[in-house]
């Protein structure tokens, strides 16, 4: 079955090339001229994932992402044209897994597409993830789950998120650079800020610290990267 994509524009130009690229390399496509629209057409043809734009009539793309948020774990890729820092900020914060400034080079998005479809399906995602099955004091990742609970709580983490975690979680102690984790969790072909793995690592805390608000175990070594704590 070819995955489903969900494409969501008002630049109705836009979303012909695109459509047309993405059904060419195999993905059906449905397309969606603005946020409200996408969220009545996605409860209804649910999608594998979600590529938005942010600048929208009626709902724009941080809306709609927090909409999405409350119903699933669908990996969502945003696209903009903006270039305020702000916006990528927010939309990371908002649960966002991928962002990318348009115009972007078709096979970047579906290099990305690739990635993340590919953490979707159980088994490890990645070569950092060679066990299963990853249990670190009160922490405990399940790849083939996607599962991630602490103190026997659930914590609800992206696709990305959960990567990071287990990139730092396998070696506790072990410090990873920005480009460590870039590679664990975007693979080695994909170009991203160290502003967006900060964004992901200050998000995940956060998740963490509502469960616990003591959560310390995340650490970060200035200037060099951050580490699980042993």
């Amino acid at each position: 079955m070819p995955a489903k994509i969900a494409l969501v524009d008002d630049d109705q130009n836009f979303l012909t090339s695109l459509s047309m690229a993405l059904s060419l390399e195999g993905f059906e496509v449905t397309t969606y001229n603005d946020g409200q629209a996408a969220l009545s057409g996605l409860a209804q043809k649910p999608a594998d994932l979600a590529i938005l734009d942010i600048k929208m009539p009626r709902m724009d793309g941080f809306e709609l992402l927090v909409k999405l948020r409350k119903q699933s774990g669908l990996p969502v890729i945003f696209l903009t044209s903006k270039d305020e820092e702000i916006d990528e900020v927010i939309g990371l914060r908002s649960g966002a897994d991928d962002y990318i400034r348009k115009p972007v080079a078709q096979r970047v998005l579906l290099e990305r597409i690739r990635t993340l479809l590919r953490r979707q399906k159980p088994g490890p995602a990645t070569s950092a993830a060679k066990e299963t099955m990853v249990q670190r004091g009160e922490l405990i990742l399940d790849s083939e789950k996607h599962l991630c609970t602490w103190r026997g709580q659930a914590v609800d983490l992206t696709v990305t998120e959960f990567l990071l975690l287990q990139a730092l979680a396998v070696r506790p102690g072990h410090v990873k650079n920005r480009d460590n984790l870039i590679d664990a969790a975007y693979g080695e072909n994909i170009y991203v800020d160290d502003r967006t793995i900060d964004s992901h690592i200050k998000r995940m805390r956060r998740k963490f610290r509502e469960i616990d608000d003591e959560f310390n175990h995340i650490e970060t070594l200035y200037g060099v990267g951050y580490r699980y704590k042993e």
